[in-house]
């Protein structure tokens, strides 16, 4: 079965900008990892700044492997996670 992360990304005040453009840069990069399956974020309408990541993983060991990147280290380490206010990240596995 596959493993499935979905991640809120709230950004702070006057960061959305710089959240979008970190998601912009890590998407093709996610998609090209062996273990990826699928990776799409999505910003709230009614809520603007508030994203939501869906990714889809072979197996959980994959997700690991994402947090090793040197994208993930770079991008969301070092450039996103400093511009959020909340983020939440929930883990899953598909059932069917």
């Amino acid at each position: 079965m596959a493993h499935v992360v979905i991640a809120t990304w709230k950004a702070a005040p006057g960061q959305e900008g710089l959240v979008r453009e970190v998601l912009a840069t890590v998407a093709p990069l996610n998609r090209a990892e062996e273990k990826m399956i699928s990776f799409d974020a999505f910003e709230d309408h009614a809520a603007p700044g508030v994203f939501v990541l869906v990714e889809k993983y072979t197996d959980a060991g994959g997700y690991d492997d994402h947090k090793a990147t040197d994208a993930f280290r770079t991008h969301v380490v070092g450039r996103a996670l400093p511009a959020l206010a909340e983020r939440t990240v929930h883990t899953y596995e598909t059932v069917v």
